[in-house]
């Protein structure tokens, strides 16, 4: 890895202070995109695809495809192909598409420092000039989600979808079942843990076998215990910077948690893509479920009345007693990303282009995000619309959590290189498994520092 030129708050942090429309930096799992460079013409020659890959998980894949549909109709002479699937899937096949150098025409991804290597090792193009030459396509969207696209001063990646922090999730009537209160501090949390498992309901749901939902947890623990500046220094690549005292304590503290019978019995065997873990929180399997905002649509499209008879109870993660981070703070995805292969012919790059001008964040889309999946777009001006939807409170909720974030952190797995991301992973896995100590834990992610 080449030294780092830009430092993680400015490279996380979403902008702050901004009216409900510019404030937002729109997070999501993949989408589509097209532009023509500049011309408008179609410019991809008698029947010329190109190819999109995108995740599978309802209702984003019903608005996503879409998106291509109308986007295919607009434009008979460029069409595009597109293919969804699975989340885990989806990261290990297209990482190895990109490396056989039979990448997709559009590349989806989450920024940071996988987007990073692709661009290091020339397999993105770099999309400054064009977004030069079509200033409205990047006016439109929010400025604080391009950091995350930006490499060494160039834009490998146009923000797309929608902004998705994560949030602490809790099942009303479970609670009221119970007799118990949404916790407010970690205290509480654990004091929950032996009410919930008394009454044979798990006080969390959790998809272990998927990996970067356990990291979930970590990282709002080391956020609230020591501040965002323990993470910070893992990023900046300062040695031996695991072995914070307080990450060393986050560490103690979600294995004190398992311990503890925190989590539904048999998680690590369960996948997020299937989503398992959504089903035990709405059918009252599970109390609270620590997840992305994107959660939020699959329980209304899946979880019958639970959201519309105001099952589903939604907070921001509470502080730790002595912790020194800000409440406010939060983690996920400023937005999604999309890029353009390198090894695509010009052809199949013009109806890309073409498809990230014209065929992504258009009105009905952002309706779509709005109305079917809860969702904050990533669009500026979107305020009558949010205000207006059947979902306003949870817009409102999501507005406030990610405007209010002193600090917006990405996903870890997605802001470190993917030779770090992938031993990260690893070990969180092992960690939940208690097969490793938090001292190891630090130990073999010291060794990758940088990396």
């Amino acid at each position: 890895m080449e030294p780092r030129t830009t430092s993680r708050r400015t490279f996380l942090s979403l902008s702050l202070g901004l009216p409900l429309g510019a404030a937002l930096a729109a997070c999501g799992t993949s989408g589509p995109g097209t532009s023509g460079g500049g011309s408008g013409s179609g410019g991809s020659g008698s029947g010329a695809k190109a190819t999109y890959w995108y995740l599978s998980t309802q209702p984003a894949e019903g608005i996503r495809k879409a998106a291509v549909d109308r986007f295919n109709q607009a434009n008979p002479n460029g069409q595009i192909t597109a293919t969804p699937f699975q989340n885990d899937a989806y990261k290990t096949k297209v990482k190895t598409a990109i490396g056989a150098g039979q990448a997709p025409t559009l590349i989806f991804g989450w920024g940071g420092g996988t987007l990073r290597s692709y661009a290091q090792a020339g397999q993105v193009d770099d999309l400054t000039p064009w977004l030069q030459q079509n200033a409205a396509v990047k006016d439109r969207l929010f400025d604080s989600a391009f950091p995350a696209a930006t490499i060494d001063g160039k834009i490998y990646a146009l923000p797309i979808e929608r902004v998705q922090p994560i949030v602490l999730f809790y099942n009303k009537k479970v609670f009221e079942q119970v007799g118990a209160k949404p916790p407010e501090s970690w205290g509480d949390i654990m004091d929950l843990v032996p009410k919930f498992n008394a009454k044979g309901i798990a006080p969390f749901s959790l998809a272990g076998q998927s990996r970067w939902t356990n990291m979930m947890w970590l990282e709002f623990l080391y956020d609230r215990i020591g501040g965002s500046e323990v993470f910070q220094a893992v990023f900046d690549g300062e040695k031996d910077a695991w072995n914070n005292p307080a990450s060393l304590e986050a560490l103690g503290k979600v294995q004190e948690l398992v311990k503890a019978g925190g989590f539904i019995k048999g998680f690590s065997s369960i996948t997020a893509d299937s989503n398992a873990d959504q089903a035990l929180l709405y059918t009252g399997k599970a109390a609270m479920m620590l997840h992305g905002t994107w959660s939020y649509g699959v329980q209304k499209d899946q979880g019958g009345d639970f959201v519309p008879s105001g099952g589903l109870g939604y907070m921001n993660f509470p502080p730790i007693d002595g912790g020194k981070g800000d409440i406010s703070d939060t983690v996920g995805n400023p937005a999604q990303y999309l890029s353009i292969s390198s090894k695509a012919t010009p052809e199949e790059k013009e109806i890309a282009k073409k498809f990230l001008a014209s065929g992504l964040s258009t009105d009905q889309e952002v309706k779509d995000w709005i109305d079917k999946a809860g969702s904050v777009p990533i669009v500026k001006g979107t305020d009558s619309l949010l205000a207006a939807s059947k979902d306003a409170e949870w817009l409102k909720f999501q507005y406030d959590i990610a405007s209010k974030a002193k600090v917006f952190a990405q996903s870890w797995d997605q802001a470190l290189s993917p030779t770090a991301a992938e031993v990260l992973l690893d070990n969180i896995s092992k960690l939940f498994q208690l097969s490793i100590s938090p001292q190891q834990f630090a130990t073999n992610m010291n060794a990758v520092i940088g990396k």
